[in-house]
């Protein structure tokens, strides 16, 4: 469907007849013509009819309207999207710390590129304190993993999952890399970020299942840390495939294998519906859509 002809039915209805249309659009009645004949063809409907000296909609046609309009929306969002003079402003993104050390580096250089005149600010936070700040009107745009709590005035953009594993230092003793077996005291740390992190949650979750404890716990504020504290043989951590790549391939740290529930956890993109989407929002979204962070 061409949006010239979805302009050209708007112009028709407001002005009430095809030649005000052709003189405000600055073009000939036959023009008008061509394309209003053109679209009927295309939709197999009869969108006009003549009442008095006014032209006005079918029923088909009215059926239709919101339809082209939607059409016609969209082609506009994404036309604003691709022009730099209407980026501008201020947009505030508050992302998980994986995420944004791991994952969003190109995309971030994509849409500077893109929007150089958006002044873009950055939070690192936890997905928790994201959805409520998203809620409150804090960040415009939130990107984080699903940790559930979304009123219906949210909305709610998946982005693919992400595996998390155990990982520990290939120096560990064999006698510490059964994670399957229940009811064990194991004299090693768990070394993880704050309590409220997903991963930890969801690490916690299968030691109480399977009744297995730790000497004790270690919290550090930096998956850097994490792992080089790991890689040390002083724990294990419970962290996304994406972020120990790197170190996996290198021999670094290792995989310690385990029938795990709730080991892929889903990355998400939220803001909240009743504010007004700008251009700026509009490109970040796109981008993360296009990006494939993950296998979906």
């Amino acid at each position: 469907m061409d949006t010239r002809s979805i302009v050209v039915i708007k112009t028709i209805l407001e002005e009430g007849s095809f030649q005000k249309a052709a003189q405000r659009l600055n073009c000939s009645q036959s023009t008008v013509t061509f394309q209003v004949r053109q679209l009927e063809n295309e939709l197999s409907v009869r969108l006009f009819e003549r009442l008095g000296r006014r032209m006005v909609f079918t029923p088909a046609g009215k059926s239709i309207l919101p339809h082209m309009e939607a059409i016609l929306h969209s082609m506009q969002a994404i036309t604003a999207c691709n022009d730099p003079a209407s980026l501008h402003g201020e947009l505030r993104v508050a992302v998980a710390e994986s995420l944004l050390s791991y994952k969003l580096h190109a995309l971030l250089g994509d849409f500077v590129e893109r929007a150089p005149a958006v002044k873009l600010q950055l939070h690192s936070l936890n997905c928790h304190d994201i959805r409520e700040g998203i809620l409150s009107g804090q960040y415009d745009l939130g990107v984080y993993y699903d940790v559930g709590g979304h009123p219906h005035t949210l909305e709610v953009l998946p982005l693919g999952q992400a595996k998390g594993i155990i990982v520990a230092s290939p120096l560990l003793a064999p006698g510490l890399r059964d994670f399957d077996t229940p009811h064990q005291r194991k004299e090693t740390s768990f070394i993880i970020n704050e309590p409220r992190s997903i991963y930890r949650e969801r690490m916690e979750a299968h030691l109480r299942a399977r009744d297995i404890l730790f000497r004790n716990t270690i919290e550090l504020w930096s998956i850097e840390s994490i792992k080089k504290t790991v890689a040390a043989n002083l724990g294990v951590s419970f962290l996304p495939t994406f972020a120990v790549e790197q170190e996996l391939a290198a021999g670094s740290l290792v995989e310690l294998p385990a029938r795990m529930f709730g080991r892929q956890v889903q990355a998400i993109c939220v803001w909240h519906k009743n504010r007004e989407s700008t251009p700026a929002m509009r490109l970040f979204r796109d981008l993360l859509q296009n990006a494939a962070l993950f296998h979906m």
